[in-house]
């Protein structure tokens, strides 16, 4: 009798009442409440921390404004320099020397354009995102601008010079 009656606790301690294994649903349960801990823990946190109060607001805005003024002076100070090597294209009949000045001029504009394409990288992600797209765009056009104007410094006083072609065409217009 005792093994018939041990035999029926084994039974209903397995399957439960509706046939489920009992080991089955307190898994299922741990499982659920293990999850319930989870998403409580994190909504909880969210509630609490989640809004930016309006200072750090204003700051994030406050820095974008910052970043659009240093692009605007960068802007500025390209674009003036852009003239000022404009205005040395117009210059003839350089001597040596001057023509060793243009040149390390050339070399050290190149260098400045190599560092300013430099920081396009990140400039690219914040336009990107939508922060400050017409200055970004336009700071990269004077930086185009830049290397523009000396290739054509280059081509000008060293490489056209030289070609006979050249020459030959400036000769003509020059008679005119």
């Amino acid at each position: 009798m005792q093994l018939a009656i041990s035999n029926i606790l084994q039974v209903v301690n397995v399957t439960g009442l509706g046939g489920q294994n009992i080991m089955e649903c307190l898994t299922s349960k741990q499982t659920i409440n293990d999850t319930v801990e989870v998403v409580n823990n994190i909504s909880f946190s969210e509630k609490k921390d989640s809004h930016l109060s309006d200072d750090e607001i204003n700051k994030f805005l406050d820095d974008i404004s910052v970043l659009r003024t240093l692009l605007e002076q960068k802007i500025s100070a390209i674009d003036n320099i852009n003239q000022l090597l404009q205005k040395i294209s117009w210059l003839r009949d350089l001597n040596d020397e001057c023509l060793k000045l243009l040149n390390i001029l050339i070399l050290v504009g190149k260098d400045f354009h190599s560092t300013l394409t430099k920081g396009f990288t990140p400039l690219d992600k914040l336009s990107e995102s939508g922060i400050a797209v017409s200055e970004i765009c336009n700071f990269k056009e004077s930086v185009d601008d830049l290397l523009d104007v000396l290739d054509d410094l280059e081509m000008s006083f060293f490489v056209f010079p030289k070609n006979e072609d050249f020459i030959e065409i400036n000769n003509k217009l020059s008679a005119l």
